[in-house]
């Protein structure tokens, strides 16, 4: 069978670049069974739980997958839309645009598409289909703003797995952040600004970032640093717009730990909670690690979190939704690539 590459590539002939734009993922239906399904991918990566392997499969297959994911179908009923899981259908959404924008920039040689770490559609199958079209760039961006180690590099675990079964690779290129970039930056401002145009100025705004066990980053993971950059990135730039907000106004936390040990703080939960109690009664609150809204925003933070608040003693709790595809997030996520797809049409 003769290979679609020959040793000699017409010099008129184009090469193709293929985007391929990573999430997290999600279960495919909000039942238990899915639930499940989902969760034994996710929970068995090396790189998300870091236990020794044989304790951690004994407690996840005799423990958590017996019983969280009952619990979690619920909580995932509560946020899926018509068209599906809110994560998959705006990363979709965000696809489209972002490919529409690329279009208009590098023409028909560059083809966007996406994937999940886990669940569908998979890395996997993106890539084969990318294969199939003869793509000889291929060009990788997880939407993880902060780089850490079980997203962003667990995506790179993903998508060298691939390539190591294939014949002919590849060039690749893997953007592992973003934290710093000045659209994004931009585009998080804009919504806090939309939002303070709107609902007036909180008292606090809390910038909640996902959680990581305090051991990841001891060991030398540097998200905690990358939250840390956006927040005082986000931070000047909200100042420089707003004569009411003050520097005492950001709080940074982080949501959705897991377990005993100890994670990265403070808490979001527990913050919340302390902030009502010292008499702040006007609290927005956004993610910025998160590109789109998924359990962990709309149910967490606009249900779980906002109960905390206001049991404490809060009267007016507002969650800011994430970029999810507003135009200028789609914007910043073009001017991420911008880079290496400029380096690419020079050769």
């Amino acid at each position: 069978m003769k290979s679609r590459f020959s040793a000699k590539k017409d010099r008129n002939q184009s090469v193709k670049t293929g985007v391929l734009l990573t999430n997290l993922g999600s279960p495919e239906q909000p039942t238990t069974q899915a639930v499940r399904t989902y969760l034994r991918e996710f929970l068995s990566d090396p790189r998300v739980v870091e236990i020794p392997r044989i304790i951690w499969l004994i407690i996840l297959h005799g423990i958590i997958l017996r019983v969280r994911p009952k619990k979690s179908a619920k909580l995932y009923q509560s946020v899926w839309t018509e068209q599906g899981a809110p994560l998959v259908v705006t990363s979709q959404a965000q696809k489209q645009k972002v490919a529409a924008k690329l279009a208009q920039q590098y023409g028909d040689d560059v083809i966007v598409d996406v994937a999940m770490r886990y669940g569908e559609p998979s890395i996997a199958k993106v890539l084969e289909k990318f294969q199939q079209q003869g793509v000889e760039n291929l060009v990788v961006l997880p939407l993880y703003p902060q780089y850490a180690g079980p997203t962003t590099a667990s995506t790179f675990d993903a998508v060298s797995n691939v390539l190591q079964t294939w014949r002919y690779v590849p060039s690749l290129h893997f953007i592992n952040s973003y934290h710093n970039n000045d659209l994004y930056i931009q585009a998080l401002a804009n919504t806090v600004s939309e939002h303070i145009d709107k609902h007036g100025t909180p008292d606090k705004l809390v910038l909640s970032y996902h959680g990581m066990p305090e051991l990841f980053y001891q060991s030398g993971d540097p998200y905690y640093d990358f939250c840390k950059i956006t927040t005082e990135l986000l931070k000047d730039m909200l100042l420089s717009r707003s004569e009411q907000l003050k520097s005492e106004s950001f709080v940074m936390t982080f949501q959705s730990r897991f377990g005993k040990a100890q994670w990265l703080q403070p808490y979001t939960d527990v913050t919340l909670e302390q902030l009502a109690k010292d008499g702040h009664k006007h609290i927005a609150i956004i993610s910025p690690a998160f590109s789109a809204d998924c359990l962990e925003t709309l149910e967490e933070l606009e249900c779980e979190n906002r109960e905390v608040f206001m049991e404490a003693g809060g009267e007016q709790y507002h969650y800011i939704l994430a970029l999810n595809d507003r135009e200028d997030h789609v914007a910043a996520i073009v001017d991420v690539l911008a880079p290496t797809l400029d380096s690419l049409s020079l050769d």
